[in-house]
């Protein structure tokens, strides 16, 4: 267990940390960001981009890859905003704490990750500052990048038309989203986006109350726990999970509630990571659904 300094993808300085078989990095020269994710010797699980390793400094936005904290709804200048500055870190115990300087916007983030070692896992606390003299809205926004494989998401419980008239959860388009695109599959229980290093964008958005969802590539399942908070209002037409993919990455991501953030204050997002050995997803649908919701039920958020 514990935290060594390490090289990683051109950067000379990198916070290297383990719980039990399962290693992250997360970069210092940049960020904050998880740049790799997956068990000791073995692949790394997040998507690395060649052109932007390596690099830090200026004011143009690279997409290094990995794990990174937004603010949503998602907009040019306050979302984008590069991450290219040296983060400060503090280890508190198992819990490292990892924060970049505060922006134009006054704005700051904040990634604490607490290594869990007797449940096998990563808790990941996602903080966004206002340290400006107003109020401001937003969403604490956690994407990933992974590699390749396959991302699923449960569907929401069959309910008829007798015993429920209302809908129970909505799902969110973008402009370029096609329904019918062959990497999707659209279970009755679970909900499949592949990966196509030979395709562009793609995205959908919806409400999972169950907060689970998982990419599995290579035999391997990330799996991440998220929190759903009823009557909340969650931005992108109240999706508290999306993903996205093109040609060089499968993306997964939560959302937390739109909250206003005072002055000198902060929003809060968690998310628990687990990373499961040895995974093959069932073809049939329903084997699938009820296979996923035990591996949740057996990893939980907290």
């Amino acid at each position: 267990m514990g935290m060594d300094l390490v090289p990683f993808g051109g950067w000379e300085r990198n916070a290297r940390i383990v719980c039990n078989d399962v290693e992250m990095i997360v970069t210092l020269e940049v960020g904050p960001r998880v740049i790799s994710f997956g068990f000791s010797g073995g692949p790394n699980m997040f998507a690395v981009h060649e052109a932007d390793a390596g690099k830090s400094g200026g004011d143009q936005f690279h997409s290094y890859g990995g794990h990174r904290l937004w603010i949503a709804p998602e907009e040019p200048l306050r979302t984008l905003r590069p991450d290219n500055d040296p983060v400060e870190y503090t280890v508190d115990g198992e819990e490292y704490v990892f924060t970049s300087p505060p922006d134009e916007y006054h704005t700051q983030k904040q990634i604490r990750i607490i290594s869990d070692p007797a449940n096998s896992r990563f808790v990941l606390v996602h903080r966004v500052y206002n340290h400006g003299a107003y109020p401001i809205e937003l969403s604490a926004w956690a994407p990933t990048q992974c590699s390749g494989g396959v991302v699923l998401f449960p569907q929401a419980p069959f309910e008829s038309h007798s015993d429920r008239l209302l809908p129970t959860r909505p799902i969110v388009m973008w402009g370029y989203t096609k329904l019918q695109d062959s990497r999707w599959t659209w279970g009755d229980h679970v909900v499949r986006l592949r990966h196509d290093s030979s395709l562009g964008p793609q995205k959908i958005g919806a409400l999972v109350e169950q907060g689970y969802a998982a990419c599995v590539n290579g035999g391997n399942m990330f799996l991440k726990r998220f929190p759903y908070t009823p009557g909340a209002t969650y931005p992108d037409f109240n999706s508290n999970f999306e993903t996205f993919t093109r040609q060089d990455m499968l993306e997964i991501e939560t959302l937390g509630p739109m909250v206003t953030v005072g002055c000198g204050d902060y929003v809060e997002h968690q998310e628990t990571w687990y990373l499961l050995k040895d995974q093959t997803i069932p073809e049939d649908d329903a084997t699938c659904g009820a296979w996923f919701a035990d591996i949740a039920e057996r990893h939980p958020l907290t």
